[in-house]
């Protein structure tokens, strides 16, 4: 930070930051803009099979849960690859266990909305 950006400053800086760095995951990730693309159609579903606030917070807190998750990972690439292009075995575990961390947020997801939409409809 800054010398003098506090408070306010700070705040509107930071903000400047993460919209450019959603932006720019978005423009440069495919994974990104499918979980978006995904997340933006199923928003609106959270309302029709929630029944109270706690379900509907569960089902759209893992939709954010994913996305999330594909930023840390895409950031961890990004870091990898900018070091260096060569193989190396802990820029592949790296890589690996940020794919891992994406793939358990989606099953974490599908369960939430699997399990609230059976007691919807089923229950």
């Amino acid at each position: 930070m800054k010398p003098g950006h506090t408070g306010l400053t700070h705040l509107v800086h930071s903000t400047r930051y993460s919209w450019k760095g959603l932006k720019a995951a978005f423009r440069n990730e495919a994974a990104f803009r499918q979980e978006v693309g995904i997340a933006a159609v199923m928003l609106p579903f959270a309302w029709w099979i929630s029944n109270d606030s706690i379900s509907w917070l569960l089902l759209v807190g893992s939709l954010f849960l994913v996305l999330i998750v594909e930023l840390l990972n895409s950031a961890i690439e990004n870091v990898v690859d900018r070091i260096g292009t060569e193989h190396h075995e802990l820029s592949g575990r790296a890589k690996d266990i940020g794919s891992a961390a994406v793939m358990l947020s989606l099953i974490i997801a599908g369960f939430t909305w699997g399990l609230l939409g059976w007691q919807k409809f089923f229950g």
